[in-house]
Protein backbone atom coordinates (compact mmCIF):
# COMPACT_ATOMS: atom_id res chain seq x y z
CA UNK A 1 0.00 0.00 0.00
CA UNK A 2 1.18 3.51 -0.82
CA UNK A 3 2.24 5.28 2.40
CA UNK A 4 0.27 8.36 1.26
CA UNK A 5 -3.04 6.48 1.03
CA UNK A 6 -5.17 5.97 4.14
CA UNK A 7 -5.70 2.47 5.53
CA UNK A 8 -8.68 0.73 3.94
CA UNK A 9 -10.56 -2.55 4.23
CA UNK A 10 -9.00 -4.92 1.72
CA UNK A 11 -10.09 -8.35 2.81
CA UNK A 12 -12.82 -10.27 4.61
CA UNK A 13 -11.89 -13.66 6.04
CA UNK A 14 -14.69 -16.14 6.64
CA UNK A 15 -14.44 -19.15 8.94
CA UNK A 16 -15.49 -22.39 7.23
CA UNK A 17 -15.70 -26.01 8.32
CA UNK A 18 -15.38 -27.42 4.81
CA UNK A 19 -13.01 -25.60 2.48
CA UNK A 20 -14.03 -27.53 -0.65
CA UNK A 21 -17.73 -26.90 -0.02
CA UNK A 22 -17.09 -23.21 0.64
CA UNK A 23 -15.06 -22.81 -2.54
CA UNK A 24 -17.70 -24.63 -4.57
CA UNK A 25 -20.49 -22.50 -3.10
CA UNK A 26 -18.84 -19.15 -3.88
CA UNK A 27 -17.76 -20.32 -7.33
CA UNK A 28 -21.30 -21.36 -8.16
CA UNK A 29 -23.03 -18.33 -6.67
CA UNK A 30 -20.62 -15.53 -7.64
CA UNK A 31 -18.19 -17.15 -10.08
CA UNK A 32 -15.28 -16.54 -7.72
CA UNK A 33 -12.03 -18.35 -8.39
CA UNK A 34 -10.05 -18.96 -5.22
CA UNK A 35 -6.34 -19.61 -4.90
CA UNK A 36 -5.19 -22.22 -2.38
CA UNK A 37 -2.66 -21.30 0.29
CA UNK A 38 -2.14 -24.68 1.92
CA UNK A 39 -4.72 -27.33 2.74
CA UNK A 40 -6.95 -25.14 4.93
CA UNK A 41 -7.01 -21.72 3.25
CA UNK A 42 -8.11 -20.23 -0.05
CA UNK A 43 -8.94 -16.73 -1.22
CA UNK A 44 -9.86 -14.55 -4.14
CA UNK A 45 -7.05 -12.41 -5.56
CA UNK A 46 -8.87 -9.56 -7.28
CA UNK A 47 -6.74 -6.76 -5.89
CA UNK A 48 -9.88 -5.07 -4.55
CA UNK A 49 -11.67 -6.28 -1.42
CA UNK A 50 -10.93 -10.01 -1.45
CA UNK A 51 -12.56 -12.90 0.41
CA UNK A 52 -10.67 -15.65 2.20
CA UNK A 53 -11.91 -18.95 3.59
CA UNK A 54 -10.19 -20.22 6.75
CA UNK A 55 -10.82 -23.91 7.43
CA UNK A 56 -8.18 -24.37 10.16
CA UNK A 57 -10.29 -24.49 13.33
CA UNK A 58 -7.31 -23.32 15.38
CA UNK A 59 -6.90 -20.20 13.23
CA UNK A 60 -10.51 -19.40 12.34
CA UNK A 61 -12.32 -16.55 14.04
CA UNK A 62 -15.87 -16.87 15.37
CA UNK A 63 -17.27 -14.38 12.85
CA UNK A 64 -16.18 -12.77 9.56
CA UNK A 65 -12.88 -10.95 10.02
CA UNK A 66 -12.48 -7.58 8.28
CA UNK A 67 -8.83 -6.95 7.39
CA UNK A 68 -7.45 -3.42 6.99
CA UNK A 69 -4.45 -2.72 4.75
CA UNK A 70 -2.07 -0.37 6.61
CA UNK A 71 1.15 1.32 5.45
CA UNK A 72 3.05 0.52 8.69
CA UNK A 73 2.11 -2.58 10.74
CA UNK A 74 4.10 -1.54 13.83
CA UNK A 75 2.56 1.93 13.86
CA UNK A 76 -0.92 0.42 13.44
CA UNK A 77 -0.33 -1.94 16.37
CA UNK A 78 0.77 0.99 18.55
CA UNK A 79 -2.26 3.06 17.48
CA UNK A 80 -4.69 0.23 18.29
CA UNK A 81 -3.09 -0.27 21.69
CA UNK A 82 -2.98 3.47 22.45
CA UNK A 83 -6.67 3.80 21.53
CA UNK A 84 -7.66 1.03 23.96
CA UNK A 85 -7.98 -1.84 21.50
CA UNK A 86 -7.21 -5.36 22.71
CA UNK A 87 -4.60 -7.29 20.72
CA UNK A 88 -5.96 -10.83 20.26
CA UNK A 89 -3.14 -12.13 18.05
CA UNK A 90 0.26 -10.39 17.94
CA UNK A 91 1.98 -9.57 14.65
CA UNK A 92 2.71 -12.70 12.63
CA UNK A 93 3.92 -13.47 9.12
CA UNK A 94 1.72 -15.13 6.52
CA UNK A 95 2.28 -15.81 2.81
CA UNK A 96 2.18 -12.28 1.42
CA UNK A 97 2.85 -10.11 4.44
CA UNK A 98 2.38 -9.57 8.17
CA UNK A 99 -0.73 -8.94 10.25
CA UNK A 100 -2.21 -8.86 13.74
CA UNK A 101 -5.75 -9.27 15.14
CA UNK A 102 -7.47 -6.98 17.62
CA UNK A 103 -10.83 -6.19 19.22
CA UNK A 104 -12.28 -2.70 19.10
CA UNK A 105 -14.10 -1.20 22.13
CA UNK A 106 -17.37 -2.86 21.01
CA UNK A 107 -15.72 -6.30 20.93
CA UNK A 108 -15.55 -6.62 17.13
CA UNK A 109 -12.52 -8.57 15.96
CA UNK A 110 -10.57 -7.10 13.05
CA UNK A 111 -7.09 -7.49 11.62
CA UNK A 112 -4.52 -5.06 10.27
CA UNK A 113 -2.12 -6.24 7.57
CA UNK A 114 0.90 -4.94 5.73
CA UNK A 115 1.47 -6.77 2.44
CA UNK A 116 5.03 -7.61 1.40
Amino acid sequence: MDANKPPRPCFVELPTQDLAAGRAFYARVFGWNMTSFGPSYACTLTGDVDVGLQADAGEATQAPLPVIDVPDIDRALAAVTDAGGLITKPIFAFPGGRRFHFRDPSGNELAAMKPD
